[in-house]
């Protein structure tokens, strides 16, 4: 643990809610597309166009709602209306101006580790968004550096700790994903705080729990954070 120098965070069901926002924009989407549909067929197809687009569109809200209309496209065989797909980008309007709602203890532990260490916030999705999130979390002034990143695999943390002058041996990152947060940042070296969120995307899904004895932790909630790093 005293080796560690930096902790670094993930935004999204880390410090703030997020995949919420989407499950509830699903059962709308869902209940706008019952009558051509059920549920099963209509996620499937959405989450297949969200693969497709993924390296055109990017993370984030604006590639989840082009897919979506263009699923709905699909679906109805284009018998879609257009007030259905003013609905639609309504939606997406509203996940963009969302509030955002901090998690339970995230800004007492925050404060508290960011007296000890030197804190980093690496998230991924479209940067407008990301940047808007940050501003009204009211938590970016606790952080020495902010990276939105277009994916988090090896290569971009790599290049992060890199250009922050920190070895992977000396950050701990802590984040909800799995595949993510824990997985890319284990394999460099470094070490890392799995904090679950009760809503998983099926995109960041693993098939197991990485092993990395000394330095993967499960935490049950952020609270747990500042015991673990002796603060």
């Amino acid at each position: 643990m005293k080796s560690w120098r930096v902790i670094a965070f993930d935004a999204d069901d880390t410090l703030w809610h997020n995949e919420t926002i989407f499950e509830d924009v699903h059962e709308r989407y869902r209940a706008l597309l019952a009558t051509y549909h059920d549920r099963a067929t209509v996620d499937r197809t959405l989450f297949a166009a969200e693969m497709r687009n993924l390296e055109l569109y990017g993370y984030g809200v604006k590639g989840f709602m082009l897919s979506a209309i263009e699923t709905a496209i699909e679906l109805t065989e284009g018998k879609i209306s257009a007030s259905e797909i003013r609905t639609l980008i309504q939606l997406g309007q509203g996940m963009l101006s969302h509030p955002v709602e901090l998690l339970d203890g995230v800004a007492e532990v925050v404060q508290r580790v960011s007296s000890h260490y030197e804190l980093l916030l690496i998230t991924k999705g479209d940067l407008r968004d990301q940047q808007r999130k940050l501003a009204k979390s009211g938590l970016g002034s606790f952080f020495a550096k902010v990276e939105i990143v277009s994916e988090k695999n090896e290569a971009s943390y790599a290049e992060i700790f890199r250009d922050h002058g920190v070895a992977a041996e000396e950050v701990l990152m802590v984040g909800n994903s799995l595949k993510s947060d824990v997985v890319p940042v284990l394999a460099l070296g470094g070490s890392a705080a799995h904090v679950p969120y009760h809503l998983t995307w099926a995109h960041e899904a693993v098939e197991k729990h990485p092993e990395a004895e000394g330095r993967f932790f499960e935490l049950k909630s952020i609270r747990e954070l500042p015991a673990l790093v002796g603060v």
